[in-house]
């Protein structure tokens, strides 16, 4: 499903990414039977989008050096901080929210849109993927009862990293969608487009272009597959999950650079799709894992 989103809009894709593998994936992984019976239904139905905010300003890659803060104080927990780059961040109507617990140490929480001391920050405007919704969140003495909180005070990365192998796989398909889709407009240009006489198509410098395109984005499908079905048969697939994203990842983008190639000046324009194609892969390498913290993930 992802990769066939992907291959239609990015931005869809990428906002039912961070709403399900995300959002969803963490609840399913972490969460109570209680506050899954509370907090899954309307998402599941899609009453409201859902986000997960991890990422903060001065912590990417390094998500345990979060900033923000999750005090307890009396039966609840009092949330601080600002939360950047959050898909969905300023139109989901429930957070899973990652806090700060003391040294290298995170906690989870449910947060639903309208929580006094929760609110948006800055809405980002982006390179690409501009319908899919990028905010900052701002804690300011949110409250949270302790009800909400996700899993075991201060022992949240291990669920993070659990939730990012997953999103992983879903966004190594995103990229073969994305990548795809470019492909495909790149071939049927090059059967139509004639130069010296004969369709551009006949040239061997096209071909090979072509050619390598098609071969890497299959060898990624089937590394995104392996991962899928390493995950569906609960055995061990964070490694193949790093293998898929980063290959995926890279693999689609060198796909869409080729393609826009194929159409020259025209594939520089916004009459058609590649150049927003272009742009759209290129968050694949940074998002739920940049492309170095897979060859870290791997090498271990």
């Amino acid at each position: 499903m992802m990769e066939e989103l992907g291959a239609g809009d990015g931005s869809v894709a990428l906002t039912i990414a961070a709403h399900n593998s995300l959002c969803v994936g963490h609840l399913l992984i972490a969460a109570t039977e209680e506050q899954k019976g509370r907090w899954l239904p309307p998402l599941a139905r899609g009453a409201y989008l859902g986000c997960w905010a991890l990422t903060e300003p001065g912590s990417g890659s390094d998500a345990v050096s979060a900033q923000s803060r999750a005090h307890r104080d009396g039966d609840g927990y009092v949330l601080s901080g600002t939360k950047q780059f959050i898909t969905n961040g300023s139109i989901a109507g429930f957070e899973v929210v990652i806090a700060g617990a003391g040294e290298r140490k995170l906690t989870a929480f449910g947060v639903p849109r309208g929580t006094p001391g929760l609110r948006v920050g800055r809405r980002e405007e982006k390179m690409g993927l501009h319908a899919s919704d990028t905010a900052q969140l701002v804690l300011d003495d949110c409250r949270v009862p302790a009800a909400d909180r996700i899993g075991r005070d201060g022992e949240a990365f291990d669920d993070v990293k659990q939730v990012l192998d997953k999103g992983r796989i879903g966004i190594g398909a995103l990229a073969i969608g994305l990548g795809r889709a470019s492909l495909e407009i790149a071939i049927g240009y090059a059967r139509e487009r004639r130069q010296f006489g004969r369709p551009i198509a006949e040239f061997e410098m096209i071909q090979w272009r072509l050619a390598r395109a098609r071969t890497e984005l299959d060898a990624a499908r089937l590394l995104v597959h392996r991962a899928a079905a390493l995950a569906d048969a609960g055995l061990r697939f964070t490694d193949a999950a790093s293998k898929a994203k980063l290959y995926a990842s890279e693999a689609a983008t060198r796909a869409a650079d080729s393609s826009l190639q194929v159409l020259g000046g025209y594939g520089y324009l916004t009459d058609f799709p590649i150049e927003r194609h272009l742009r759209d892969v290129r968050l694949m390498e940074i998002g739920e894992g940049t492309s170095e913290i897979q060859r870290i993930v791997i090498a271990r």
